[in-house]
Order: C-alpha cells, then sequence, then structure tokens
C-alpha cells in the first residue's frame, strides 16, 4: 500500500488549539443529507502519513451531517448547523475523549466502565447538559438523557467525541450533546456507528501520546478540514 504523503501547509497560529497529531480518523459521507460513509484510519510513521487498516463502512445520522463545535473554524454562513433533536451527525475535526463500554477491557486508551445509573444529559436546561453523570450522586434537575448502560449491546463499547465542549460547562445549549462513536448496524440520532468487532479495533489502536482526531464531513469538505489540520496531500 502506498503510503498517502501530508505536507504542513498552515502555521500554528491559523489552527490554534489542534494538537501535533499522528492518529487520525476520517470520516467521509457523499453529501450533507447522507445518513452512511467510509471511515479510514491514518497514521503518521517516519514524518509520512499512512493508511491504517480497511475502509469501513459506518453509519451517520438519520438526516445526515450538520457542522459540530470542535477545533475546526466553521465557514461564515454555513449550513447545516448542528443542533440539538435534529438527527444530525456532526461534521468537523474533534478531539476523541474517552473510550468506554459495558465491561472492562485492555487498551492504552483512557476507558471507563458505566453503569446503568450513569446518564449523558441532552436536556437543554439541566446544568449537567452535554455530560456523563452518576445520576445517584448529582442533583437530577434532567428530564432527558441516554442511559450509559442499558439491555441492547449500542453502548457496549464506544467512545466520546469532543463536540461541543462535552463534559463542562462551556457547552453551548441547544448545539447538540451526547455523540459517540459507538455500535449500530442503522443511522442514529447523531452519532456514527459500526460493528462491535469495529470498534473494539479503533479503541485497541487510539494512542493518547499520538492525540488521536476525528476528521469527519461530507466529500466536499473534508479536504478543507484536512488544512485546518495543517495536513494536506
Amino acid at each position: 500500500m502506498k503510503p498517502i504523503t501530508l505536507f504542513l501547509l498552515l502555521s500554528a497560529w491559523i489552527y490554534g488549539g489542534i494538537p501535533n497529531t499522528r492518529q487520525l480518523m476520517v470520516v467521509t459521507s457523499s453529501s450533507w443529507s447522507a445518513s452512511s460513509g467510509t471511515l479510514q484510519r491514518y497514521e503518521k510513521r517516519g514524518g509520512k502519513w499512512v493508511k491504517t487498516g480497511r475502509r469501513i463502512s459506518v453509519k451517520l445520522g438519520r438526516k445526515g451531517l450538520g457542522w459540530g463545535r470542535g477545533l475546526h473554524t466553521i465557514p461564515k454562513g454555513a449550513h447545516p448547523i448542528k443542533r440539538e433533536g435534529d438527527g444530525k451527525g456532526v461534521a468537523g475535526i474533534f478531539r476523541l475523549k474517552n473510550a468506554f463500554g459495558y465491561y472492562p477491557f485492555k487498551a492504552k486508551y483512557p476507558y471507563r466502565v458505566y453503569k446503568a445509573t450513569d446518564h449523558c444529559v441532552d436536556d437543554t436546561h439541566s446544568r449537567y447538559y452535554n455530560r456523563i453523570v452518576d445520576s445517584k450522586h448529582v442533583q437530577h434537575d434532567y428530564r432527558s438523557f441516554e442511559h450509559m448502560r442499558f439491555a441492547k449491546n449500542y453502548y457496549k463499547y464506544g467512545i466520546v467525541v469532543d463536540h461541543n465542549a462535552f463534559g463542562t460547562a462551556k457547552a453551548k445549549r441547544g448545539a447538540g450533546s451526547c455523540i459517540f462513536l459507538h455500535i449500530k448496524s442503522r443511522p442514529t440520532a447523531g452519532c456514527t456507528v459500526m460493528s462491535e468487532a469495529q470498534i473494539k479495533t479503533i479503541i485497541r489502536w487510539l494512542d493518547p501520546a499520538k492525540h488521536p482526531l476525528l476528521v469527519q464531513g461530507p466529500k466536499k469538505i473534508v479536504g478543507g478540514l484536512l488544512k485546518q489540520v495543517g495536513l494536506v496531500r
């Protein structure tokens, strides 16, 4: 397999805050409204970027994608923009928070085992909006949330996407919450999903020392997103 060489174009001040990543996941869809796409992993080796593993098929939000809030610059007047409850996944450049699951899992990447009492809050009126909290230990000021562990295997393994200042008080109300990579075979309310074997492979591959990032969007904007990261073909 030929390496894909990506040259540094932009100075650090242009893409301020984007880490010097050596692991990249690129999810590409055919259009803003497409509810499926492909995921390809890349890793920087000896100054060159090479493909890692096979390209896999993924499902996205049932209404496609909208610009999310991450490390990228959103173009002026851009449309569509991700909103709470719109059924869209997120387009842009995102850090990854912790991986998670129902059971312990050996991995380099930070990994948390969630319980049935752990909730991801998507109620825009809650002080815990876009955070995962243990419902036994917080004031229950929310009506809408997702169980982080339930009978189905959807969250048996997953990864938190750092969209909209996940886990902090800086999250913008109504801009979308609880965005994950996880297990599922059909389009979602806003997450990117794949098979159990595929998500486990990704979790094992992730290395916190390599500052992995997710780049996701329709093919018409992915090239521009890679420029914002400071890398192009």
